[in-house]
């Protein structure tokens, strides 16, 4: 089948995008689409990582020079980043094209093998939230990984049949916040597996100077550290706070991004010194205050600050848990001695 002329790592055409939730999305925002032109188009743009990227390079250089379709690649790690970016500096990379999907979107085996009948060789699937396919769709995937054929079953009752499909080559790029839930016989199947760590804060600074240049937004290295160090260790909230800082700058006619600024920014958006919104002090605060500092239950921490259970898990907790913030115990969520300083409470049985 002749290549289409698409630039190499572009999307094909397909069902409108999901939301991750499998949600289609009509619209996409401004911030989305500033999110898309501030991501990385290369490895050599990619900032951090330096194993994951240094892998990828030569996992990559390998398959063109034997112009096969590189082996199947396994990204986790919280929100934010870079897993999304990684797989579409693969495909771009590899020069074939990206095809993007998500675990709750593929709902049938007919959803997955449409999917699969379309690709073209060397291209690569993307499946965000691939912990989150249900079990009959993931069982069809094994063989599509391995031997590059679909089985699917055809008819019901008696009259079911098994139909095989060839699958061209492709590399799968499965991306998981939650890794622990992916059974051993889809991880397995996979060449290279990935935890993606959170940026310390050079990186960050390293990260909001490159997009305030693409943005055109003037900022001084003070600016750009104060940023830095509140962005959770997560390049997408660097991003998102550099996008706001601006807006506050522009609004205040300021010429140039400053740390006072940015402060100044900042303190508007609630966002304190180690990178806490409103979200993570109540967190915290509910298990000092409303459980006794815990240990509590991830499902009582979530109807005591009106938050999902899975957003605590997978958005939250890490950054807290990473930063010595909260312990989790078999019994549940504990709060540090870090988290009682942090909020200025004092812990029982403390002396003064």
């Amino acid at each position: 089948m002749a290549k289409s002329k698409r630039p190499a790592g572009a999307e094909k055409s397909a069902p409108p995008p999901t939301d991750g939730r499998g949600a289609p999305r009509a619209a996409i925002d401004e911030d989305r689409k500033l999110d898309l032109a501030l991501r990385p188009r290369e490895l050599s743009e990619f900032v951090g990582q330096e194993r994951t990227k240094k892998i990828l390079g030569m996992s990559i250089k390998a398959a063109r020079g034997r112009d096969e379709a590189m082996d199947h690649v396994l990204l986790s790690g919280p929100p934010g980043l870079g897993k999304t970016s990684l797989a579409h500096i693969i495909a771009r990379e590899m020069g074939v094209n990206v095809r993007v999907t998500s675990g709750p979107a593929l709902e049938r085996q007919a959803d997955l093998a449409g999917i699969l009948n379309n690709l073209e060789k060397g291209d690569v699937l993307f499946i965000d939230e691939i912990h989150r396919l249900q079990k009959p769709v993931e069982e069809r995937l094994y063989s599509a990984m391995e031997d590059f054929d679909f089985h699917m079953m055809v008819g019901e009752g008696m009259g079911a049949r098994s139909m095989k499909l060839k699958v061209a080559p492709f590399t799968l790029v499965g991306a998981t916040t939650r890794s622990g839930l992916l059974s051993s016989p889809l991880r397995d199947r996979f060449g290279h597996h990935f935890h993606l760590d959170f940026y310390d804060h050079a990186e960050l600074g390293e990260i909001v100077r490159r997009s305030a240049d693409l943005l055109k937004v003037a900022i001084d290295e003070s600016g750009a550290t104060e940023i830095a160090s509140r962005s959770r260790g997560t390049p997408r909230i660097a991003n998102r706070l550099l996008r706001r800082v601006r807006d506050f700058a522009q609004v205040n006619e300021a010429p140039v991004v400053t740390r006072e600024i940015a402060l100044g920014a900042l303190e508007l958006l609630e966002v304190d010194a180690a990178g806490f919104d409103k979200m993570d002090r109540a967190i915290l605060g509910a298990i000092i205050d409303k459980f006794d500092g815990g240990p509590v239950g991830v499902e009582s921490l979530s109807a005591a600050v009106g938050e999902e259970s899975d957003t605590i898990e997978e958005v939250y907790e890490p950054y807290l848990l990473q930063e010595g913030f909260l312990a989790r115990t078999s019994r549940g969520r504990v709060a540090t001695q870090r988290a009682y300083t942090h909020l200025g409470r004092i812990r029982r049985g403390t002396m003064l």
